[in-house]
Parts: C-alpha cells; sequence; structure tokens
C-alpha cells in the first residue's frame, strides 16, 4: 500500500505543478452550482487524498487484499503439514445383559460400565516431495497474488488521476468561458453607448447581446461539464453523488512539445521488467508448473511413521484377593475302598480369609496400557490412472497458464502501442491548436479594432470572436491530454515521475 501510494505522489508531482492556492481560488475555478453553500466552506482534496480514499473504498483492491491473506494462510498450512499429526480419542460406555469381560475375556451377565482411552499420532517421512513442492508453489501464488493487487492498485489511482484531469480540465475551460463572457460584457457596455451617442447602429448591439447570450450559455455548459467530471471523480473513490466538495486547483503550466525520447518498442522492454500485471502473469506460469511437480508426488511410495497409546477401564475388570487375616476351611467327604471293604473318608482344606476386589480406575489405566509404532509404505500400484490423470491435467494448466501471460504481454504491447500513437496525435493536436489561437488572437484583435472604428459590422465581429473561443478551449482541452499521455508512458516504464 505504501509503493502504490507513493506511486500516486509522484504521479501528482510530474502530472501538476504543486503550487498551493487559496482556497477562494479554487472554488471560484472549480465551483460546483449556483446556489451551493459557500465555496470556502466545502471541503478540499487534493490528488493524493482522492487516491487513498479510492483504494480504501474500492471493492476489487480490498478483495485483492483477501486474496492476498488467503494465500498466505495456505503457504502456512503447506508448511505446518510437515509436522506430525496427533489425535486422542475418549469413550464412556455402558451396557447390561451378556457381556465380555475386558479383563477376563470371559461372558459374564452383568451391567458394565468401560471407559476406552486412546493416543495416536503420524509424521509424514516420504511423500514424493509433494510437501516441499507445495510450499513453494504456495510462496509463489502469495507472490502472484501481491503483485496482482498492485496491477489493480496502479488501475484505481490511474483512473482517479484521469477523473481528476477531468475536473481540472473542465475547471479551466470554465475559466475560459467566464473570460470570454467578461470580454463581451464589456463589448455591449461599449456597443451601448456608442449607439446611444448616435455613433453606431442599434442592430450591432442586439447582435453583441446575442454573443453575450452565446457566452453565458458556454458558462452554462463549462458548469455541467465540471458538475459531470466531479460526479465521475466520486464514483472513482466509490463515493455517492451529490456531495459537495471541491478539489485543489493547481495551475498546469503550458508544455514543451518535444519528441518522446524513447521508442514505444523500448518502453514495452521496460515495462515487461516492472508492470505488476505481467510479473504476476509469469509468477502463476511458475507456480502451474511446480503444480506439475506436485501432481506426479502421487506416483511415488509414500513413508508415514505411526504411533499409538491406548488403555481401558472396566467395571468388571480384572480383580485382585484381599486377605483379611482369618482362615477358611473346607471340607469335602467321599468313599474310598481299600482291601476290598468301603469306607467314607473326609478330607480338610484351610485357606487365607479376604474378598475379591477389582482394579481401580488409575490402577487398570496402568495396567492394561497399550504401546505401539509402526513404520507404513503405501506403494501406489494401480489406482485407475488417477495419478496419471492429474500430472496430465497439469500439464494442462501449465500451458494454459503460459498462454494467459502471452496474452498479458499482448495487452501490454497493444495498450503501449495505442498511448505511444495518442501521445503523437496529442502532440500534434496541441502544436496546431496553440499556432490556431495565436492566429485567431491576432486576427480577433484586428477584428475588434475594425468593429470598434465601424469597419466591419457585429455579425463578422462575433464570428470572429466565436472562432477564438473554440479554439482556446480546444487548447485546454489539448493541453491537458498531451501531459496525461506523457505520464502514462513514464508510467509504464515505471520512472521516478518529476516534471521539468
Amino acid at each position: 500500500m505504501q509503493r502504490v501510494l507513493f506511486l500516486g505522489i509522484g504521479i501528482v508531482g510530474c502530472l501538476l505543478n504543486t503550487r498551493p492556492t487559496t482556497v477562494q481560488a479554487q472554488s471560484a475555478s472549480t465551483a460546483v452550482t449556483a446556489g451551493t453553500p459557500q465555496k470556502d466552506t466545502l471541503p478540499v482534496l487534493n490528488l493524493p487524498q482522492c487516491i487513498e480514499i479510492a483504494l480504501q473504498n474500492n471493492i476489487t483492491v480490498r478483495q485483492g487484499q483477501l486474496q492476498v491473506q488467503s494465500s498466505n494462510l495456505q503457504l502456512k498450512q503447506s508448511k505446518f503439514n510437515q509436522l506430525p499429526t496427533i489425535n486422542g480419542f475418549a469413550s464412556q460406555g455402558f451396557s447390561a445383559g451378556r457381556n465380555i469381560n475386558p479383563g477376563t475375556n470371559q461372558f459374564v451377565d452383568v451391567a458394565v460400565r468401560s471407559n476406552n482411552l486412546q493416543l495416536s499420532g503420524s509424521m509424514p517421512i516420504f511423500q514424493g516431495y509433494q510437501l516441499r513442492n507445495l510450499i513453494r508453489q504456495n510462496q509463489t501464488i502469495v507472490q502472484a497474488t501481491e503483485k496482482e493487487l498492485a496491477a489493480t492498485e496502479n488501475n484505481v489511482i490511474l483512473n482517479v488521476i484521469q477523473q481528476y484531469l477531468n475536473v481540472l480540465t473542465g475547471a479551466e475551460q470554465l475559466n475560459v468561458a467566464r473570460r470570454q463572457a467578461e470580454t463581451s460584457r464589456l463589448q455591449v457596455d461599449r456597443t451601448q453607448r456608442l449607439v446611444n451617442a448616435g455613433s453606431a447602429p442599434e442592430a450591432n448591439l442586439y447582435e453583441i447581446k446575442a454573443t453575450l447570450a452565446n457566452d453565458e450559455l458556454a458558462i452554462v455548459n463549462a458548469q455541467n461539464t465540471v458538475d459531470l467530471a466531479k460526479l465521475a471523480l466520486l464514483q472513482a473513490m466509490n463515493q455517492p453523488g451529490g456531495q459537495p466538495f471541491e478539489i485543489e486547483y493547481i495551475k498546469l503550466p503550458d508544455p514543451r512539445i518535444e519528441g518522446y525520447e524513447v521508442s514505444a518498442l523500448q518502453v514495452y522492454e521496460s515495462a515487461l521488467a516492472t508492470q505488476p500485471q505481467v510479473l504476476a502473469a509469469d509468477l502463476r506460469t511458475q507456480s502451474a508448473k511446480i503444480g506439475i511437480d506436485v501432481a506426479k508426488a502421487g506416483l511415488y511410495p509414500r513413508l508415514t511413521l505411526s504411533g499409538n497409546l491406548s488403555t481401558l477401564y472396566s467395571t468388571v475388570g480384572l480383580q485382585r484377593f484381599i486377605a483379611d487375616g482369618t482362615t477358611n476351611v473346607n471340607s469335602t467327604s467321599a468313599l474310598v475302598t481299600l482291601g476290598g471293604v468301603t469306607q467314607p473318608v473326609t478330607i480338610s482344606t484351610t485357606s487365607p480369609g479376604g474378598y475379591n476386589e477389582t482394579y481401580r480406575f488409575f490402577e487398570q489405566l496402568s495396567n492394561n496400557l497399550n504401546r505401539g509404532v509402526s513404520l507404513n509404505l503405501n506403494i501406489p500400484i494401480f489406482t485407475n490412472r488417477q495419478y496419471r490423470t492429474n500430472v496430465t491435467n497439469a500439464v494442462i494448466q501449465q500451458q494454459n497458464a503460459q498462454l494467459t501471460a502471452d496474452n498479458t504481454r499482448l495487452q501490454l504491447r497493444q495498450q503501449i502501442e495505442t498511448a505511444y500513437t495518442n501521445l503523437l496525435a496529442a502532440s500534434n493536436r496541441y502544436r496546431a491548436t496553440e499556432a490556431s489561437v495565436a492566429s485567431l488572437e491576432r486576427a480577433f484583435q484586428a477584428s475588434e479594432s475594425r468593429f470598434n472604428a465601424g469597419a466591419i459590422n457585429a455579425v463578422d465581429y462575433s464570428l470572429a470572436k466565436l472562432r477564438l473561443d473554440n479554439a482556446r478551449a480546444q487548447l485546454v482541452q489539448a493541453k491537458y491530454d498531451y501531459v496525461f499521455r506523457t505520464k502514462i508512458l513514464d508510467f509504464y516504464q515505471n520512472k521516478p515521475l518529476s516534471f521539468n
């Protein structure tokens, strides 16, 4: 953004002679309409302010900024993809009826509440260089989106400059129309005195008044032109129309008509190395080329390291015997035959007294802990040619990106050739108009002297004045057009712009 504002301010310095004038002078030159508030109370905007407002409000610029943010996020994510992934899992269940004791793997017919805890992770070791190439591709995409944003901002700046100059052009033409009307007013007063003295026919007065009416109409038309130019400037800044404002009126000196120092081909060669739209198109082509390597990664084996931890708890899990210090006596009877004689025999056994207790929660988690690690190799053998299709599609995308870059260069060359031709035309038009104004000023001075002496009638005088008025208005338009065309070519060469 700072680079763009610097560019805009540089264009200001080259397009305009930055000599500050008073607000009153600005208001007199760029009045909106009759009946508006006092001009010295209206906000005054200079060109850098207009550019800044336009960049802040332009929707395309804001979309480009979001695109840059999105591409940066994708780049960060592609770097994070190299890190291990770890997942945790926990469950708690309850079931009644015939269940399996998870500790003994035996069927039990009781209600069981159980917990299952797992922790697993994996880390990519070799992915066919896909991760590394994705990082390279996303880095290129970030650079491309930044250049595309710069190109969008440049277009907005040039549009604002053009609209700003249109307001200045209309304001100067309005001043010319007012001076012409003032000249006609003075001539009406003089003719009125001559008619009152009987030195001139009354028809001359009517003719001069008709000329004054035509000049006042020219003022109205020039004012309408200024109003429309201001509306276009507001729209270029994405501001609602109808807002009263003034622009900083800066007097643009008459340019020196000289041949441009370089050819259109040289301008084009300089633009190829600096214009952001060309650089962005080349970066998109480079990104698509890296995309081929990303697609080829699917053809390579993939090696991944995995590990997991798991444990469980159950209310019917493993049990342990707890002795309480007592003794249990168990007696069993049986018939034993000895020497053909059968006699009853009693057998007694003793065991320590106590009870069975299920292991507690954390004890079961510790006892049931299971650890595992594995090295997984995935070799693509036949995948319905999916990866081959991905590679072919990536090649097509790279070719399409190259064609887009070629088309961008073609459009740039055509734009520069058009701008260069327009500059030559503007130069010829300004030179011819300047010579025409000089000749018509001398002719008008002669016509005015002859009219004052009564040698010509008012019709001839009015025609001479009309020709001069039209030529002066055309000279204003030609001057601003020539200056703008010159600075457009400087802009394509990324020159530090200055006005000499």
